[in-house]
């Protein structure tokens, strides 16, 4: 919501390239690459080697967020990276839906594995389908969800890739309410629901307790100057920063970019990322045609 000092993004839809297999390959690494190229900080392979570009990405990372520059991804630059940061491969059960770093990895190894599949961190039905045939292959049940004994066979003894406490757990897990909470406030101001929900995915991957270093907040990831401006001149009232009021202004911000862009969704979303003056005077930024795309894509596969 112009500022980008701490997006959750997607990744696009398409399979990345694969470079060779390295001495120096980790496949946790991977799930970094995907978070970095989200940020627009790595244009290089998903190849699960922490090579000069995939450090220099990370540093570059660490120096928006304000973070020590080191060029590790230690558990701070991880959490700075938003959902796509967390949590590493192996610490929960993956199904259809999950969202982050994990599945990023998960998406690695298979394709590393001959199966056409997106390295793109959402968990979508061409992720299970390739996990079925993979799981078919190696005579493991046929369920197109990764749990202990499919990513036990994927980590191949590997202690990078070791699942923690039986791999069975559930970090992470979308909080209740949230998505009827998207819903109620998406009718009750007339914006496409589909369209609040996947912002808010891209957001903060549903989770409302986030906040960002430039202090933005909550599902959709609010600004406290945004709260401001829709609480004096849209809403003539003050709204509690609660998770539904968070949501709440949230709409009506979006919907007055909608307005104001005369209904055009893309420039609308452009806006919320990009900033509306910086829109109208400078156009739309590469970076914020990446965004613009990932929301439309979650909203056509239903987040």
């Amino acid at each position: 919501m112009a500022r980008r000092m701490l997006a959750f993004c997607a990744v696009g839809v398409a399979a990345f390239a694969l470079a060779p297999a390295a001495q120096a390959l980790n496949p946790q690494t991977a799930g970094l690459q995907v978070a970095l190229r989200a940020y627009g900080l790595y244009g290089g392979a998903i190849d699960g080697m922490a090579g000069p570009n995939t450090v220099a990405a990370t540093k570059s990372f660490q120096r928006r967020a304000g973070l020590p520059v080191d060029g590790r991804a230690g558990p701070r630059t991880r959490r700075a990276l938003g959902p796509l940061g967390a949590p590493l491969f192996g610490r929960r059960t993956l199904r259809i839906g999950r969202f982050g770093w994990d599945v990023s990895v998960l998406q690695f190894l298979l394709a590393r594995r001959g199966e056409l599949v997106p390295v793109s961190g959402y968990f979508d039905g061409a992720t299970a389908r390739a996990l079925r045939r993979y799981q078919r292959a190696r005579h493991l049940q046929v369920d197109g969800i990764a749990g202990p004994s499919t990513m036990a066979t994927l980590a191949r003894g590997r202690p990078a890739l070791a699942p923690a406490n039986g791999g069975t757990t559930t970090v992470g897990r979308q909080p209740i309410g949230v998505r009827g909470l998207l819903v109620h406030w998406a009718s009750v101001y007339r914006v496409d629901p589909r369209l609040v929900r996947a912002l808010a995915w891209m957001e903060s991957g549903y989770h409302p307790g986030l906040v960002s270093s430039s202090g933005a907040r909550g599902v959709l990831q609010v600004l406290p100057v945004t709260k401001r401006y829709v609480e004096t001149y849209l809403l003539r009232r003050r709204v509690a920063w609660t998770v539904s009021g968070g949501i709440q202004v949230g709409v009506v911000y979006l919907r007055e970019l909608l307005h104001e862009f005369h209904g055009n969704e893309s420039l609308a979303l452009a806006a919320w990322y990009q900033g509306p003056a910086s829109v109208r005077k400078n156009g739309v930024a590469p970076g914020t045609r990446a965004f613009v795309a990932d929301v439309l894509a979650l909203r056509r596969r239903g987040v």
